[in-house]
């Protein structure tokens, strides 16, 4: 299991604490075709990405999260060669030359597996749909075959993920399924890679993902296991799953909706169960990612996308910025066929060619991120609320014996906060006096302690 300290708590690798993870879904970011044809030629893409990662680099980043890059039938996540790199991307030199790139800059990688399921064109399932109940293979699948004897042409019905007929549940019970995905994980951690998002990690028995980290581990004690989970026990699923973390959808949620809202009680409260989980475990935080509107789009005043910066990147966890944010892309996900396209967008060659109007949103990231890293104690840091109205919050962040304060305001008018014991102001603006804040309009800052 994952390194634990007292009282249980799971650590994870020690490179970890300093993580900061820049977000790419590469088939969208490389501009490949929507699906993938088996006649057409390896398209060498990913050199695309590379030129890159000194973008991630200025910004402030320590490691890429790399989305799927596996040999898949459309968007990435229909599986059908965990071993083989997507030809829409590249092959495996081009792999080789990206995590070489990434390690001349320090860059850790994390890759994006997809062990819930496998597209419905995976060698184990078509030999199910060719040869039937006798296919080597069933035992991979929850199958539900017609009565009478089986005929050439008959097709089983199966368990699939979320009613997505593409994508078909592999059973998590049979040793050839975890056998399957330990050799998948080693294969590329063998190869260079650092560790693991497991996708779809909540629809996964926990049993499975402990047995399988544990393996993992026995060969790569240093890789970081983290887990896709949106409801639902977090702190269990990283304890009996073995992970390092899993996915905060919830303070994701809480951020952008107490801004909308004008209500900081709902983000106090979400950040008093982010204390609960990190007595537990680090939480992996974000403001977007490919499944969610872009955190700009989301808001309703684009004057607060700083405020939501503010809380990620000074409340604990091992924060993560999807590629684009930090130029305040838009992006709006729609529940329709096609409907992450406008979040998952092809990328200019170089980031010279993207617009200035990006680029103070940009260095705000570069001036948060470095903040964070010249305080790596944030890592783990827990909160304490100093004072809370509507629109207005205040909040002590405090570990290793270090302390900061944050305020924040969303009144159209300035604000005098009360707070107690605080220094110089290290980002953003405010006007100190005594035990008193003041704070700008729709203002905030970050000070010492």
């Amino acid at each position: 299991m994952a390194s634990g300290g007292a009282g249980g708590r799971v650590n994870g690798p020690e490179w970890v604490r300093d993580a900061v993870w820049w977000h790419v879904y590469p088939l969208g970011f490389v501009g490949a075709e929507r699906s993938r044809e088996t006649d057409r030629p390896v398209a060498h893409r990913l050199d695309h990405l590379g030129a890159w990662l000194d973008h991630a680099l200025e910004l402030g980043a320590s490691g890429l999260a790399l989305g799927p890059v596996f040999d898949s039938e459309t968007h990435g996540y229909d599986t059908v060669d965990h071993l083989r790199i997507d030809p829409r991307l590249g092959d495996d030199a081009d792999f080789d030359r990206l995590l070489a790139a990434c390690r001349e800059r320090g860059l850790r990688l994390l890759l994006d597996g997809v062990f819930n399921h496998v597209g419905r064109g995976h060698p184990a399932f078509r030999a199910v749909l060719e040869q039937g109940p006798s296919a080597p293979t069933a035992s991979w699948f929850r199958l539900r075959w017609p009565d009478g004897p089986w005929a050439p042409g008959t097709e089983p019905g199966y368990d699939d993920f979320e009613g997505h007929a593409a994508l078909v549940a592999l059973d998590h019970s049979a040793p050839e399924v975890e056998d399957l995905v330990v050799e998948a994980m080693t294969h590329w951690l063998d190869r260079g890679a650092d560790g693991w998002r497991l996708d779809a990690a909540y629809a996964v028995p926990t049993t499975f993902w402990s047995r399988v980290a544990d393996r993992v581990r026995a060969r790569h004690p240093r890789a970081y296991l983290m887990g896709e989970v949106i409801h639902g026990d977090y702190a269990q699923v990283v304890t009996e799953g073995h992970l390092d973390s899993v996915t905060q959808y919830e303070l994701w949620k809480a951020v952008w909706s107490s801004l909308n809202d004008g209500n900081f009680y709902e983000l106090d409260a979400a950040l008093t169960r982010h204390g609960q989980f990190l007595d537990r475990f680090t939480p992996y935080t974000f403001l977007g990612n490919h499944d969610v509107t872009r955190i700009a789009s989301r808001l309703d005043d684009e004057r607060h996308l700083a405020h939501a910066l503010v809380v990620l990147l000074t409340t604990g966890g091992t924060p993560a910025v999807y590629a684009g944010d930090e130029h305040a892309f838009r992006g709006v996900k729609e529940d329709r066929a096609g409907g992450d396209d406008a979040v998952r967008p092809p990328f200019p060659a170089t980031p010279a060619e993207l617009s200035a109007l990006g680029l103070p949103t940009y260095r705000l990231h570069q001036e948060l991120i470095g903040l964070r890293r010249r305080h790596r104690w944030l890592h783990t840091a827990r909160t304490r609320t100093l004072h809370l109205d509507n629109r207005q919050l205040a909040y002590e962040v405090a570990g290793d014996g270090e302390r900061l304060v944050v305020v924040l305001n969303l009144d159209d008018s300035g604000a005098d906060v009360p707070v107690r014991g605080t220094g110089a102001t290290l980002a953003g603006a405010a006007q100190v006096s005594g035990d008193r804040v003041r704070l700008a309009a729709h203002g905030w800052a970050v000070l010492a302690g």
